[in-house]
């Protein structure tokens, strides 16, 4: 079967919709720390199947194909030598951010859908490019964050969307970081790409800021903020020479505010959020309980029950997408994710003038 066969052959599958066949997984990158616990959930599933891995990097690739015990077969130095020979249905993307670009121009080239650990792109202007790539080969592009898997986002969405229970939102606050990627022990080639303000974007701005904008972004529906105002500081320049490793990003919108504390410096990790509207307010508790308190009535925890199939983790969802069983929407969705992307890139501009920036219309 040459190239122009099988993808004829893909795109009449995708058509098709269904399968009971393990979905055929294509992984390009290991230099995304996150890509540990990937390859420790595909040990577990048998309703997906790891077919190849492109990653450039050969001691990174020796030292995970030894540790996880992978077939030597899998493993390809370049992304198109494995994308031709490996024939994935789908693609996920755990390379630096500023190799996502190319890595999803290549699979649109060959219509696969594509799954990137956050956040979307390094820029505008990339992220555009990936937008645009996945139009015109009408393929879903996805973006991954811890949080969207969070059980107590149903409860967040029913209290302050579905309910309005708070009333009008009128401020947002969301809170992300940990003590550090070298205080916390990333691997060395994520580090090295974390630090390095070309291939992450920044520092903690773009690792930790794209939580808060997400998940604001999804709580207003994907309307355009006003403006970005954001302040950036290197609290440990002798750890972090090159990249903030502290942020807090202001949004304004016509009748609420959005404030996302993106941080290297936390005593803890954490990712949680206040929500304050008119009548009351909530806020997340880990990923599975919320604090809740309405107008006179007594502030109340509930915990969320788990997530339903396919929306209780990323294999699932991206499978059911990958499938046509679902479409893509809200957190994971690329409409959202552009938006994300102009905001951090807004955000990094505003650091750097110490000047507000007013988001033009889309």
């Amino acid at each position: 079967m040459n190239r122009r066969q099988w993808l004829m052959g893909a795109a009449a599958g995708l058509a098709r919709g269904g399968s009971h066949e393990p979905l055929r997984i294509g992984l390009v990158g290991l230099v995304h720390g996150h890509v540990k616990g990937l390859l420790r959930l595909l040990a577990k599933r048998s309703d997906v199947r790891l077919v190849g891995i492109a990653e450039a990097n050969q001691p990174v690739a020796e030292r995970y194909r030894k540790e996880y015990g992978l077939e030597e077969s899998l493993f390809h130095r370049q992304l198109d030598a494995m994308l031709d020979q490996k024939r994935p249905e789908g693609v996920l993307i755990f390379t630096n951010t500023f190799d996502h670009r190319q890595v999803v121009e290549a699979c649109a080239a060959r219509r696969l859908p594509c799954m990137i650990e956050k956040p979307l792109a390094v820029s505008r202007e990339h992220g555009r490019a990936i937008a645009e790539a996945a139009r015109k080969a009408h393929i879903p592009v996805l973006v991954n964050y811890e949080t969207t898997w969070y059980a107590n986002n149903q409860i967040v969405e029913r209290v302050a969307k579905q309910e309005r229970q708070l009333g009008t939102v009128r401020r947002i606050v969301v809170r992300d970081g940990h003590n550090g990627p070298k205080e916390i022990g990333v691997e060395p080639e994520f580090l090295d790409f974390l630090t390095d303000p070309k291939r992450n974007g920044a520092g903690a701005l773009y690792d930790f800021g794209c939580y808060g904008a997400n998940l604001i972004t999804w709580l207003f529906d994907n309307q355009r903020p006003l403006s970005v105002t954001a302040v950036t500081q290197r609290l440990k320049p002798e750890i972090y020479r090159q990249v903030d490793d502290e942020a807090t990003i202001i949004l304004t919108y016509p009748h609420a505010v959005g404030i996302i504390e993106a941080s290297w410096n936390w005593p803890y990790s954490r990712k949680d959020m206040e929500i304050y509207g008119e009548r009351g307010y909530l806020q997340t508790i880990r990923s599975e309980s919320v604090r809740l308190r309405v107008g006179s009535a007594a502030e109340e925890t509930l915990r969320a029950d788990p997530l339903p199939e396919p929306y209780g983790d990323y294999l699932s969802y991206f499978t059911a997408v990958v499938r046509q069983r679902i479409q893509p929407t809200g957190l994971s969705a690329l409409e959202n994710n552009v938006l994300v992307n102009e905001i951090l890139d807004a955000a990094r501009r505003s650091a750097a003038t110490g000047r507000r920036v007013l988001l033009k219309a889309a």
